[in-house]
């Protein structure tokens, strides 16, 4: 949890409050040992990479979505705490790969690769099914 405190104008002082769950802080430490998202992070620090960027806690985020690392525990935590956690996300495959992809990043998951739901053939137009006269 990060704390700041600030004085106005009028003189009083304000405190604001930000806290993370767990789980997004050891996102972070484990984006440190990933080679592949260390080397993102040397061509952002040297502004090579625009679509990657550098949160104030150090995290490491891809358009504004968090990297997370090729771990399989924490991809594994995600997912759990998508479909299972208190605050779940879960209403329809669809729906949580849409939530899931607003906030996390992650290159070559399996859940990426199956799903992509916007990426599917439009279905054809529905024919009509001959009913006998006979049974």
């Amino acid at each position: 949890m990060n704390a700041r405190l600030s004085l106005s104008d009028d003189g009083l002082v304000i405190v604001e409050l930000e806290a993370k769950p767990i789980f997004m802080q050891q996102i972070c430490e484990a984006q440190k040992s990933d080679d592949e998202l260390q080397a993102k992070r040397v061509q952002c620090e040297s502004n090579s990479n625009l679509e990657f960027q550098i949160e104030s806690d150090g995290c490491l985020l891809f358009k504004g979505r968090i990297c997370v690392p090729r771990n399989s525990k924490l991809v594994q935590k995600i997912l759990y705490e998508a479909q299972n956690g208190t605050m779940s996300i879960h209403p329809g495959s669809n729906k949580m790969y849409n939530d899931l992809k607003k906030m996390y990043w992650w290159p070559g998951s399996l859940i990426c690769q199956q799903v992509k739901a916007e990426h599917h053939v439009p279905s054809r137009l529905l024919q009509l099914v001959t009913i006998p006269e006979w049974k």
